[in-house]
C-alpha cells in the first residue's frame, strides 16, 4: 500500500476529530428524542449547514465533476434544478413542517409526522412510509460508501474491499455512538471543509492551466461543444436534469434538520446561510470538472486514473497540484461530504426501525436508554446491508444516489408538499400518494420510458393521486383544528 504520510496523517487527525465529536454528543444524548432530532435545539447556523452538508454528499466532488468533465456544461442543469428546488423547500416547506410536527404529537421522524397527521389508527402509513425509507435509504447509504471506498482506494492504493470497510468504519463510529446531534455538529465542521475545498480547487487549476483565457482556449481546443449548455442533450434531457430540485421535498435526512430547528424565527436565517453555501458549492464543483478538461488535456500524462474513471477528477487535481499536507485536507473534503450524508441516512434508517417499528409495535414501554440502545444496533445492522450493497466494484456514485433520490422525491414529496400547505388532505390520499410515487419510480426506472427521469412522473402521479383520493372523503375535525393551530403558529412567529 503507497500510503502518502502528510496525507495520512491528515486523515486520521480528521477522522479522530469526527469521532471526538461524537463522544461529545453522547454527553448530551438522554433520551430517543436527543438521539433522533437532538431535542429540538439546532440553531441557524447548524441547521443551514447541517442542512446543506447532509445534502451534498459524494457525488458533490466525485458524480457532478466528473459528469462536467466527461460531457462539459450540458451537465450543469442538475446544479440549476437543485438551486431552484433548495429555495423552494426552504421557503415553503421548512417552517411548516417544524410547526406542523410539534402540533402532530411532536414527531420525531416522517412516518410518526404522516401517522399522527392524518389520524392513522391502523397503523399502515406508518409502517409503509418506514418500509420506504429503509428500501431507497440502504440505496443511498450504498452510494456513499462506494464514494468512501473509492476515495479510500485511490489515494491509499488499498484494494476495493479494504477501503470499502475503512471509509464506512469512522462515520459509523460517531453516528452510532452521538447521535443527531453528533451528525449535526460534524455536518458543520463537514460544511466549512467542503466550501474551502470547493472554493480554493477551481482557482489554483486556473494558474496552473495559465489563468481564464488560456484554460477557456484549452477547453474549446478540447471541444467546442463543452461550452454549450444545450449540447447533445433535449428537451426530455434538460427538463430531467432540472427535475432534481423537485426530490428536495421528500428527502427525510434534509427534513429531519427542518424538524429538529430550534424555532420557526431560526429558519428565515437558515435558509439565507444555507443558499449561499450551497450556491458557492455547487459553482466550485462545475469549475473542478470544466477546468480539469484543460488540465487533463495538457498534461495527458497524468490523466490515466481521470480517464479510467472520470469521478475520480477531483481527488487526481488534489493530488497532483497540492502540497501532500493540503492535499490531504482537500481529500478530506470528500470524506467530510461522504460522512455528512452517509451518518444522517444512517440515523434516519435507525429511526425509522425503532420508533416506527420496534416502539409502534414491539415494545411499546420500553425505556428511554433502551430505545436509544436500539437505536444504535440498527445504525449497525443498516450499515452492514448497505457496505454489501455496495461491495460491486462497478458501481458508480451518481447512478446509485438518482435512484434513491427519485424514490424519496416521488414517494414523500408531494405527501409533505400538500400536507404542510393544505388541510384537506386526507390519511387515504397521503397511503395513494406514497404508494403511486414509489411504484411509479421502480417501473420508470426498469422500463426507462421516454428518456425522462422518473421522478418527474412519479411526482406528478403522486400529487395527482393525493387530490383525487383525498377528494373522495373528507378530514376530521381534529386534523382541522390542528392544521389550523399551526398554521396560525408559523404565520405569528416566520
Amino acid at each position: 500500500m503507497s500510503v502518502s504520510n502528510p496525507t495520512l496523517i491528515t486523515f486520521v487527525i480528521y477522522i479522530a476529530a469526527m469521532v471526538l465529536i461524537g463522544f461529545m454528543a453522547y454527553r448530551s444524548t438522554n433520551n430517543l428524542s436527543d438521539y433522533i432530532l437532538g431535542g429540538r435545539s439546532l440553531g441557524s447556523v447548524v441547521t443551514a449547514l447541517s442542512a446543506g452538508a447532509s445534502d451534498m454528499s459524494g457525488w458533490l466532488l466525485m458524480g457532478l465533476p466528473g459528469a462536467i468533465y466527461m460531457s462539459g456544461l450540458s451537465e450543469s442543469w442538475i446544479a440549476i434544478g437543485l438551486i431552484v428546488g433548495a429555495y423552494l423547500n426552504w421557503l415553503f416547506v421548512a417552517g411548516r413542517l417544524r410547526v406542523q410536527t410539534e402540533h402532530n404529537g411532536d414527531a420525531l421522524t416522517l412516518p410518526d409526522y404522516f401517522s399522527s397527521r392524518f389520524e392513522d389508527k391502523s397503523g399502515l402509513l406508518r409502517i409503509i412510509s418506514a418500509v420506504v425509507i429503509l428500501v431507497f435509504f440502504t440505496i443511498y447509504c450504498a452510494s456513499g460508501i462506494v464514494a468512501g471506498a473509492r476515495l479510500f482506494e485511490s489515494t491509499f492504493g488499498m484494494s476495493y474491499e479494504t477501503a470499502l470497510w475503512a471509509g464506512a468504519a469512522a462515520t459509523i463510529a460517531y453516528t452510532f455512538v452521538g447521535g443527531f446531534l453528533a451528525v449535526s455538529w460534524t455536518d458543520t465542521v463537514q460544511a466549512t471543509l467542503m466550501i474551502f475545498a470547493l472554493l480554493l480547487t477551481p482557482i489554483i487549476v486556473l494558474l496552473a492551466t495559465g489563468g481564464v483565457d488560456t484554460t477557456f482556449l484549452a477547453i474549446e481546443a478540447q471541444n467546442p461543444d463543452n461550452f454549450n449548455m444545450l449540447k447533445n442533450t433535449t428537451f426530455i434531457g434538460i427538463i430531467s436534469l432540472m427535475g432534481w430540485g423537485l426530490g428536495y421535498f421528500g428527502q427525510p435526512h434534509i427534513l429531519a434538520r427542518f424538524m429538529a430547528a430550534d424555532s420557526v424565527k431560526s429558519i428565515a436565517k437558515a435558509r439565507r446561510i444555507s443558499m449561499t453555501w450551497m450556491i458557492l458549492c455547487l459553482g466550485g464543483t462545475v469549475a473542478v470538472g470544466f477546468f480539469g478538461i484543460a488540465y487533463f488535456s495538457a498534461h495527458p500524462e497524468v490523466a490515466g486514473p481521470v480517464t479510467e474513471n472520470h469521478e475520480r477528477v477531483f481527488i487526481e487535481l488534489a493530488k497532483l497540484l497540492f502540497n501532500p499536507w493540503i492535499a490531504g485536507v482537500l481529500l478530506s473534503a470528500i470524506l467530510a461530504a461522504v460522512m455528512s450524508t452517509l451518518s444522517c441516512q444512517l440515523l434516519v434508517c435507525s429511526s425509522a426501525l425503532t420508533e416506527d417499528f420496534y416502539k409502534t409495535f414491539l415494545r411499546k414501554n420500553a425505556s428511554q436508554v433502551e430505545l436509544v440502545w436500539v437505536g444504535r444496533a440498527m445504525v449497525l445492522l443498516v450499515a452492514l446491508i448497505a457496505i454489501a450493497m455496495a461491495a460491486n466494484p462497478e458501481n458508480r456514485v451518481l447512478g446509485l444516489v438518482s435512484y434513491a433520490w427519485a424514490g424519496f422525491g416521488a414517494a414523500f414529496g408531494p405527501v409533505v408538499l400538500i400536507s404542510v400547505l393544505w388541510k384537506g388532505m386526507t390519511r387515504n390520499g397521503a397511503l395513494a400518494g406514497i404508494l403511486v410515487g414509489a411504484i411509479t419510480v421502480i417501473v420508470w426506472k426498469h422500463f426507462s420510458l421516454f428518456g425522462l427521469y422518473e421522478i418527474i412522473p412519479g411526482f406528478i402521479f403522486a400529487s395527482l393521486a393525493i387530490y383525487f383520493v383525498s377528494k373522495l372523503g373528507a378530514p376530521t375535525t381534529g386534523m382541522l383544528q390542528r392544521f389550523d393551530a399551526a398554521e396560525a403558529d408559523y404565520n405569528l412567529n416566520k
